[in-house]
């Protein structure tokens, strides 16, 4: 063991004269402590809401959006084609997007209707059973002949403002009707309800309705084209390499927008929130930095004698300084390693029992989500321990500068 290593154990282990000092000490400990713990709990929440929120957003919407800049998207089995051989894209499949007005004979709601391809056998909605866009197991014969009427898959919330159910009927009103000698009539088709969707996003569970693609083709007046390929990727983390392998085979025309993009206002506020709360609870360590520092100045005024004595032995000033880093890092690094494990206890009792309940009519979900990172738990350590570092530096200058004849004169 180093001669800088023995007395700041020495001084950690003896109790000092003054008992104010080593509460001091134990205070910063514990201010530590509980900072690093706070730090780990409130940053895997955070993180744990945002891979919540982000999976529940990927159930419906795609990882990346191709459109045409100008003009019909007419072309899109030969766009289909030419997507095929790229590596990392499990499915794609074109889309068809509007506004309408969905109405029963008591209620209307507005509504984003949203054509895709049924007979896909993997759908790029992961809360949407596309299937039952086909299944005529539920579907009734339209009162003017034996034709059955076209399905409609709902939205929860969306069905409970209409006042419908599984099995009923709804019309949907379009904009993109037929010029007669009265003016513009919308078109008005009557669909039944195959099945309601639960997203757990109000957004859209009171707003979407989805219809199989050829149909929402019909009703639309769009024979030939689309608005768009939705395209899921098998790592959604992957979407600037394959945007770029999409983009050399399509032409210029075209343009991509991945989930980030259409996203970005939501995970940059999400991004924001967490990083404030860092600095914010970060303070916590700061404060008990601040108790680092007291304790250690308090002690350096206890220990001048000592100090002058170790100088007269010749002792030099950095190495009477390292004394007093190294006891403020052990501090610090108790404190961290108590904190450390007192956050991936209280995690790992938050994912296994999850005893904290959350109301389900304001949050959508109904329990604390926790997502603990490896990489969060050691920036929130290291930083934690560069505070504490920063922390001794004062008392450490200070000891290194005292004047060992002045210390034992006046000792």
């Amino acid at each position: 063991m180093s001669f800088v290593t023995f007395v700041s154990g020495r001084y950690l282990r003896t109790r000092q004269k003054r008992a104010f000092i080593s509460l001091i000490t134990v205070l910063s400990i514990a201010g530590v402590t509980v900072g690093v713990m706070a730090l780990i709990v409130v940053i895997a929440v955070m993180a744990g809401f945002e891979a919540d929120l982000k999976s529940r957003i990927m159930g419906i919407r795609p990882h990346l959006v191709l459109t045409k800049k100008h003009g019909a998207f007419i072309d899109y089995h030969q766009i289909l084609a030419r997507m095929k051989p790229i590596g990392g894209i499990e499915t794609a499949s074109a889309y068809i997007t509007t506004q309408v007005v969905l109405r029963t004979t008591t209620r209307a709601a507005g509504a984003i209707l949203k054509g895709i391809d049924a007979a896909q056998k993997k759908n790029n909605n992961d809360s949407v059973d596309a299937s039952r866009l086909l299944t005529g197991s539920l579907a009734k014969e339209a009162s003017d002949g034996n034709d059955r009427l076209p399905g409609i898959i709902l939205g929860k919330e969306l069905a409970a403002n209409l006042g419908v159910i599984r099995g009923d009927t709804v019309y949907m009103i379009s904009p993109r009707g037929m010029l007669s000698p009265v003016g513009h009539i919308p078109a008005m088709i009557k669909f039944q309800v195959s099945d309601l969707f639960e997203s757990g996003m109000y957004e859209f569970d009171g707003t979407l309705a989805f219809v199989d693609l050829k149909q929402a083709q019909k009703t639309l007046r769009m024979p030939m084209s689309v608005s768009g390929i939705e395209i899921r990727l098998q790592d959604m983390d992957q979407v600037k390499e394959i945007s770029n392998r999409i983009e050399r085979v399509v032409d210029g025309d075209f343009a991509i927008e991945n989930w980030k993009q259409m996203n970005r206002n939501l995970f940059s506020a999400l991004r924001l929130e967490k990083t404030v709360m860092f600095i914010i609870l970060a303070l916590i360590v700061l404060v008990a930095a601040f108790n680092i520092a007291g304790s250690l100045v308090m002690m350096v005024m206890e220990k001048r004698k000592d100090i002058a004595i170790l100088k007269a032995m010749g002792a030099t000033a950095r190495s009477i300084g390292r004394i007093f880093v190294i006891k403020g890092l052990i501090i610090g690094l108790v404190g961290t390693v108590l904190g450390t494990s007192a956050g991936l206890v209280l995690c790992t009792l938050l994912k296994r029992y999850s005893f904290i309940h959350l109301p389900a009519d304001i949050y959508y979900i109904n329990t604390l989500p926790v997502n603990l990172k490896t990489s969060d738990v050691l920036l929130i350590a290291l930083c934690a321990l560069i505070i504490c570092f920063v922390a001794t530096l004062y008392p450490a200058r200070q000891a290194a500068g005292i004047n060992p004849v002045e210390a034992i004169r006046h000792g």
